[in-house]
Formats: C-alpha cells, structure tokens, sequence
C-alpha cells in the first residue's frame, strides 16, 4: 500500500510533528506498507529522515505553510500528482494555522480526499467538546465562546465525513456517536514513541529534577511548579532542581521569558528551550520525575507517554483526559488540585522523600508504556485501511449484483 501522511514533521515546529516523525518510523517498519508520502508543511531544512532500522522508501513533498490559506489548494494537488492508495491525516484542530478561517479550511481537507474515493482516516488528537476555549486561549467571550463552538460542530461534521476517524481516547468515541451519531468512530490509543530497554531507576548523582515537558502559557502555567518546589525546598531541605523544557505556545508568546524575568533570583531553576528529539531520552532520563501543571486538558498526553517509556514517576491534575488515561491504559502517579500550589507540592514531596514509592511509580508506568508500541498503534491503522478497502469492494459487488438483477 501507498500511503500519504498529511502532518507537520521535523524539523517542524507546528503541533503533532514528534508524533508524526515516530508514526513514519513504525510504518515504514510493516511490510503492507510499500511507500510512505509525506506530505508536510514547508520548512527551510529538510525532512528529518534518519531513521535507524531498514524499512520502505518515505517521499516527502512539502506542500504547506501554516497560516496559509492557499495550503488546501497544494496539499489536493500534491495529492493529485502523488497518487496515493491511502490518506492518514494527523489533525488537531489547529494543525494548519491558528487564524481560525485557515485552521477550518485545513479540516475540510479529509473530505476532499474522501471524494476524490481515496481510502481516508483522520487521526484526531482532540474534539472541540472537550477544549475549554478560555484555558486553551481562544477566547473568554461567552458570545465568541458559542461562534467556535458552533463552527467546531461544523467543521466536525466534516472531519467524520472521512472513512475513518480514530480517536485516542475512549470518551472521545462516546461523544462523536452519541452528539453526531457517528459510525466510522474507533478507538486508536496513543501510543509510546519509543520502547527503551527497562532503565535502572537509578538517578544521577546531584539534585533531584523535577520536570515538565510542553507548550506553556494557556492552560499549561509553570508558576504553580516553581511555587510548589519551593515550598517542599523549604519543608523537607531536599536538594531540587526544576527544569522547564519546552517552549511559549503559540497564543502566549513571551510568555516564558516574563516567567524567568519574574523568577531570576530562584535558584536551580533552568529553561532549556525546544528540545531536540535525539535529546529527548537525556532530559528524561535525568529527572525524578514528570509533572503536569495544567489547568485542563486537550486530548491524549503524548508527555504521559514518554515519561511512562523512560520509567518516570509522574504527579498529574486529576482533571479530563488525563485521569482517564490512567484508569484505562494502567499508568500511576500522585494525583493534585490544579488551583492549590499546596496540593501540586504535597504530591511532589511524597515523591521526593520515599524513594522505593517514586520507582514502584516508574516501573508501573513502564510497564503501561510497553502496552501500546508504536508497531502495535501502526498496525491498527493497517487494519483499518483494509476494512475500509474491503467495504468499499463489498459495496461495488452488491451494486453490480443490484444492477444485475435490474437488467
């Protein structure tokens, strides 16, 4: 099978390009899939090919910008001149820009494809149901707040007019069927990126680090992590290092600098800036833990599943997605108040303080992580592209034979 990706992809730096390049890497791995087409957002460098183990070849044709409102017009004629047997989109709502009429032309793009009668299945990582517009940094206004919502069931009605629509979540297919009555909804977890060797569980020596990992600034706020380790420094002596991977999100810009600006004199506080990924396993290998400031969700937590590959406790809000990942995928941690700086350091402290507790946290959610490989995530995709590819060729038997007995 041909397939074409349509996704941002390193060294991008729009949303969901991690997942993807992990995504390409798995497919190119199953031997059903006989050609990879990338079809990417454009970048100044090129593709991010250098993958380790043999696999198919991968064609990568950079087709889009994002904030582009001509990006619906090259991504259908790349798919023209690419010919592909199969389309996955690996969409969020924001995936091609985030001016609202670019990010809803985007999404009309599976529909396009599906008639055009190419095999097509949307990756969605979130549904508008479950954004919180305010948190999320849209907007506050309640009438604004109803237009984005109205528009967001639109645009979704257009996104399930796709043959397939795999959602990670289970909630996430209870909504869909029950709000849209929707039939081409399944169930695709998330899955681990990578799968390393059970690591020791053993830390470098020097001060323990406490880490968070992501986009900040909306409903992702660090000053409730500084505030937090500070505190448990003062209660319990401990040596603590927090670490601040990752960047501004792209409705906060400035938003990490005015925290450094406002925190210069707290010590062993770092900022590493976007993480490159063959430094990923080195930040996470290094830190005790993995803590997620959020004051709400938007989909399946990519950070949750690295963190659960690299063997690390992790201290979670016991909100949304979040909560409902652990109780179906099996993942641990000390669960807080997302309002209460107290409640985000009792959590941290409980981890600090009793090591045995903190690695019988890591191991449990290693063993999650290897659940739900990348090849095994790959592989349902496969399966989905057959049955469509098999109802399609049902459908045209029962037609000739309905034309038939017509005759």
């Amino acid at each position: 099978m041909k397939l074409a990706i349509v996704t941002a992809y390193p060294p991008s730096k729009v949303t969901l390009n991690e997942y993807a390049f992990h995504l390409v890497k798995h497919f190119r791995q199953q031997a059903e899939i006989t050609e990879l087409v990338l079809l990417t957002d454009i970048t100044e460098e090129e593709a991010n090919l250098d993958f380790e183990t043999e696999g198919c070849s991968v064609t990568v044709k950079q087709c889009w910008k994002f904030n582009s409102y001509k990006s619906i017009r090259t991504v259908m004629k790349a798919v023209k001149e690419t010919k592909p047997e199969a389309i996955l989109f690996n969409l969020q709502f924001m995936k091609f820009g985030d001016k609202k009429i670019v990010a809803a032309l985007g999404l009309l793009l599976p529909f396009l494809c599906k008639m055009k009668k190419i095999p097509t299945i949307v990756l969605l990582h979130n549904i508008m149901e479950q954004v919180d517009l305010g948190k999320a940094g849209f907007t506050n206004n309640v009438f604004l707040k109803a237009i984005f919502n109205f528009i967001g069931t639109v645009l979704t009605r257009f996104v399930l007019a796709s043959d397939r629509v795999a959602v990670t979540i289970s909630k996430y297919v209870e909504i869909l069927e029950k709000k849209y009555n929707a039939k081409n909804v399944v169930l695709i977890p998330h899955g681990t990126f990578e799968i390393p060797r059970e690591p020791s569980y053993e830390l470098p020596e020097g001060p323990l680090k406490i880490m968070t990992f992501g986009k900040f600034g909306t409903y992702k706020k660090v000053e409730i992590l500084i505030d937090a380790v500070k505190k448990v420094r003062k209660e319990t002596g401990a040596d603590l290092e927090v670490v601040i991977a990752g960047t501004d999100n792209p409705n906060t810009p400035g938003y990490l600098e005015n925290v450094q600006k406002q925190y210069q004199d707290t010590p062993q506080l770092t900022f590493t800036g976007y993480v490159e990924e063959e430094d990923v396993p080195v930040i996470f290998g290094e830190s005790a833990m993995v803590v997620f400031p959020y004051t709400s969700t938007t989909g399946s937590s990519g950070v949750l599943h690295q963190a659960g590959s690299y063997g690390k406790a992790v201290v979670m809000p016991d909100l949304g997605d979040l909560s409902i990942l652990v109780k179906e995928e099996g993942y641990r941690g000390e669960f807080f108040d997302p309002q209460s700086t107290d409640s985000l350091a009792t959590a941290i402290q409980k981890i600090v303080v009793d090591k045995a507790y903190r690695n019988q946290l890591a191991k449990a959610n290693y063993q999650a992580a290897t659940a739900f490989p990348m090849s095994r995530i790959t592989k349902m995709y496969i399966d989905s592209f057959k049955s469509i590819k098999n109802g399609k060729s049902k459908k045209k038997k029962e037609e000739k034979e309905l034309q038939g007995i017509s005759v």
